[in-house]
C-alpha cells in the first residue's frame, strides 16, 4: 500500500489549505458465498476512518464498485487508486499513523431489507510527516 499527501487549496470553503490524501491499494476478497437466491447485487465501498484534534471520527468513501449476481464473485485488484478524493477539512492527514481503512458492501436483495455488512478486516496506514511537493506551471 502506499499513501502520500499534498497540502492544496481547498476551493470548496474558507481559502484555507487542506491536505489531500493519496492511496493506491490491493483488494482480494471472494463474494462466491454472499450471492444467494435473494441477493441481486452487492455494493462494495472502501471507507477510511480517523481522528483529528478538530474531530473525534472522520470517515471517507474512497471507493466503490458494483457487482452483479453472475459477474465475477472473486476480486482481484491490483494498485488500485482511490475513486473519490480524499480531503481533509484541515491538516489532519499529516502524520496520522491511524488511517483505518474497512471494506464494506451493501446486499442488494431480490426481496426484504437492505442490509449494511462491515468486513472483518481492517488496515491501518500510516501517513508521512512530510507533504509531497508538487511543480506550479
Amino acid at each position: 500500500m502506499f499513501t502520500s499527501r499534498k497540502n492544496v487549496e481547498d476551493f470548496t470553503g474558507p481559502r484555507e489549505r487542506s491536505d489531500l490524501g493519496f492511496i493506491t491499494f490491493d483488494i482480494t476478497a471472494d463474494l462466491e458465498n454472499i450471492f444467494d437466491w435473494n441477493v441481486k447485487q452487492l455494493f462494495l465501498y472502501l471507507s477510511a476512518e480517523y481522528s483529528t484534534k478538530n474531530n473525534a471520527l472522520n470517515q471517507v468513501v474512497l471507493w466503490d464498485k458494483i457487482v452483479l449476481r453472475g459477474d465475477n464473485p472473486k476480486l482481484l485488484l491490483k494498485d488500485m487508486k482511490t475513486k473519490y478524493f480524499f480531503f481533509d477539512d484541515g491538516n489532519g492527514l499529516k502524520g496520522n499513523r491511524n488511517v483505518t481503512l474497512t471494506l464494506s458492501w451493501n446486499v442488494v436483495p431480490n426481496a426484504g431489507i437492505l442490509p449494511l455488512v462491515t468486513g472483518s478486516g481492517h488496515v491501518s496506514v500510516p501517513f508521512p510527516d512530510t507533504y509531497e511537493i508538487t511543480k506550479s506551471y
